[in-house]
């Protein structure tokens, strides 16, 4: 059965990670539905072809490309003040980018860099584009998580946040994504009765090609090997993240801070779900940021 038609004209969305799997999906059904999107990623020569065929499947000319690696707070900085320069709205963040690994390896600041990609990267974006978010309320950030984030069941790992003594890759992963559903919820706190709400998604067991392009080449190897037969498609797995960017459902616009999954809001972890934690990461967060500038 076909999604339902949405309108999203006069919008404006940024989708990070947008030149493949979910992401590109998600970039594609919202520049369907009408909104200005502005596709970022790691790679300009990716992303320029990704707003190539989503602009000649959708026949838009609002798709923009995006030159932003969340692995550097020079680039993340630079996309921010070029998009602030450029748009004078925004409507609906996305932060769909993320990565898995099997070895450690750490960031331009020297972040261990699932921690750094998939959580600090996206904190700061956020923060950096947040007083335009409240500009133009009602608007909406889209956390995309994983049920990984239960892996990470005793909480972050506060005494080695960077993984510097122990490294085991999918614990290092779940701990990443619960900082993504952590900082959903502390984001959802502070901005309440702003006109923003906060969600966050765990999109489903997805054949997006994550983590097959080099950063992980074991776990790759298996999803390349099986996503075609036990996967779905980075379609169907966006369809989501799509529905929280453009519903009017009072499940999603009524509330902030949930967590959701096959458009249906779930319960998180208990390590999720606790107040002082996400406090924790939210001023670790800005600590780290603070000392690395």
């Amino acid at each position: 059965m076909a999604a339902p038609r949405i309108d999203l004209a006069g919008q404006v969305v940024i989708v990070t990670g947008a030149n493949s799997g979910i992401g590109f999906e998600t970039a594609l059904a919202l520049a369907e539905g009408g909104a200005t999107v502005v596709m970022a990623g790691r790679s300009e020569a990716k992303v320029a072809r990704a707003v190539e065929e989503v602009a000649e499947r959708t026949g838009s000319t609002r798709v923009v490309a995006g030159a932003l690696d969340l692995a550097s707070f020079a680039s993340i900085r630079s996309f921010a003040a070029w998009f602030l320069d450029e748009f004078d709205r925004l409507d609906v963040l996305v932060n769909n980018a993320g990565l898995v690994l099997d070895e450690r390896r750490e960031t331009e600041e020297g972040f261990e860099q699932m921690f750094g990609v998939n959580h600090l990267g996206h904190f700061l974006l956020t923060d950096l584009l947040r007083e335009r978010l409240v500009a133009s309320a009602p608007a909406r950030v889209i956390n995309v998580a994983s049920v990984a984030h239960r892996a990470a069941r005793r909480g972050m790992t506060r005494d080695d946040l960077q993984h510097e003594r122990r490294f085991r890759s999918f614990a290092v992963y779940g701990e990443s994504k619960l900082a993504n559903v952590l900082f959903t919820r502390e984001l959802a706190r502070r901005l309440d009765g702003t006109g923003v709400i906060v969600h966050c998604v765990h999109p489903g067991s997805i054949n997006s090609g994550f983590g097959a392009d080099g950063d992980a080449a074991v776990l790759g190897s298996l999803i390349a090997l099986l996503g075609r037969v036990v996967l779905r498609s980075p379609r169907f797995g966006a369809r989501t993240q799509v529905w929280l960017a453009s519903t009017d459902d009072p499940a999603v616009v009524g509330t902030t801070g949930g967590y959701f999954s096959w458009k249906r809001r779930w319960r998180p972890s208990r390590a999720a779900r606790r107040p002082d934690e996400a406090r924790w990461l939210w001023e670790q967060s800005e600590r780290l940021i603070a000392a690395a500038s």
